[in-house]
């Protein structure tokens, strides 16, 4: 008989990022798409794990200069203008901004150049910014 070891940390994780998905609406497609992500970049699926245990960024990965709390805020900036508020409301749903932050940094990482120009552009401030 032969020793099978099960990493269930994929498991668990595949279980929450379906959870997060129902929270935030997110339909099967934009989660399917993040799962291959995750499972493609260590780095990331380590990051996601963290989030989970913890409800917030390590910050072990980034691109370019910009880390996932940096993505997060971005994403939360452009949820806020969406819905016409200039604030972060109770009511937005920080759930679906945590999985497009990931989303992101994922797509990021493909097309730095992109990113970096809408990052700067669209936030007014680039990295070097000191006030």
């Amino acid at each position: 008989m032969s020793n099978l070891i099960l990493d269930t940390r994929k498991i668990k994780a595949y279980e929450h990022l379906h959870t997060l998905g129902s929270l935030s609406q997110r339909d099967d497609a934009f989660l399917d798409k993040l799962w291959e992500h995750l499972m493609t970049d260590p780095g990331l699926f380590d990051e996601f794990l963290y989030y989970l245990d913890h409800h917030g960024f390590r910050d072990g990965v980034s691109c370019r200069g910009y880390s996932m709390t940096d993505l997060y805020f971005y994403c939360m900036r452009h949820h806020n203008v969406r819905v016409d508020r200039g604030k972060n409301y109770p009511s937005c749903n920080k759930e679906g901004v945590v999985l497009d932050a990931f989303e992101m940094m994922a797509e990021m990482k493909k097309d730095p150049e992109r990113f970096v120009k809408k990052l700067s552009d669209q936030m007014g401030l680039g990295m070097d910014f000191v006030e």
